[in-house]
């Protein structure tokens, strides 16, 4: 075995390499297209999260969760909400965001449409015109919704 050479099969690397450069081309373009698109994207899903962390609380019975958010106007007194919400869950069953749709962002204020469903009506989606605002840097819903 001693001179005998490797057995070449005639292959290279250069396609492999080739077809790696294009997808981490590709991987970078996706990235600076969603940097600079990023800001409306990122608002919308803060308005989404701020529906449902408003949702939650309150299912929670979480006064403090609900302050967080819940715009300033909107937040009445933990008694008031906390009994208010009592009485919806035992009229209706626990309400369920299901989707929030029509998300329109202009600075610091939103508006879209959150449906929402109560767990003894699961079928009867009840859609609410919704306002949100970006207090100190945080989304939060100042549209209470149905109880």
């Amino acid at each position: 075995m001693i001179g005998r050479k490797p057995d070449s099969s005639g292959t290279s690397a250069a396609p492999f390499l080739a077809a790696l450069a294009i997808i981490v081309l590709a991987v970078i373009g996706i990235g600076v297209v969603t940097l600079f698109r990023g800001g409306d994207d990122s608002r919308r899903e803060a308005v989404v999260r701020a529906a449902i962390a408003h949702n939650d609380a309150l299912q929670r019975l979480d006064y403090p969760a609900f302050e967080a958010s819940t715009c300033a106007a909107q937040q009445g007194s933990e008694a008031t909400v906390l009994d208010d919400q009592r009485a919806s869950v035992a009229a209706r069953g626990a309400r369920y965001v299901d989707d929030v749709l029509g998300i329109s962002v202009d600075g610091d204020r939103a508006t879209a449409t959150v449906v929402y469903h109560f767990e003894n009506s699961e079928d009867d989606k009840i859609e609410t015109p919704s306002e949100f605002v970006n207090e100190d840097g945080t989304w939060r819903l100042c549209t209470l919704g149905p109880r």
